[in-house]
């Protein structure tokens, strides 16, 4: 089910990046992302997203942020890297919250997790860094 709202910055998503446009070595599946662009102004239904990966990268760089996430199954509760140097800019249809279980009605519980504006702050940092913007200060 698509999310019918721009989701904050620093807010974890499930993105579908399967729902076609990106093929290996591109991110192409389903996985947990992070939100990183406010909403702007005439940019209706998009918001850029830095993908999360259970696989510590080898060697860590500048764009890799490592994260510590209680992310409930069936997602795994395990140390997630976001890998700013596959930033994408993706529409509301690919974009999810992370759901673990239903409710006895049927219906979905989802898990809601925000990130620390620091934490956001050190993901922007390093999606420049991959994108080789140098940021003074």
């Amino acid at each position: 089910m698509a999310l019918p709202y721009h989701p904050r910055p620093g807010t974890i998503v499930v993105c579908d990046y399967a729902k076609g446009g990106f093929r290996p070595p591109e991110m192409a599946k389903r996985r947990l992302a992070v939100t990183v662009s406010p909403k702007l102004k005439r940019r209706n239904d998009l918001v850029t997203v830095v993908p999360l990966s259970a696989t510590p990268p080898s060697p860590v760089e500048a764009w890799h942020v490592a994260l510590e996430l209680a992310v409930p199954d069936p997602w795994g509760d395990v140390p997630r890297w976001a890998k700013c140097d596959m930033v994408a800019t993706v529409g509301y249809d690919r974009l999810d919250l992370p759901h673990f279980r239903h409710h006895v009605t049927g219906s979905r519980q989802y898990w809601q997790h925000e990130l620390s504006a620091e934490l956001v702050a050190e993901l922007r940092r390093a999606v420049a860094s991959a994108l080789g913007i140098v940021i003074a200060g």
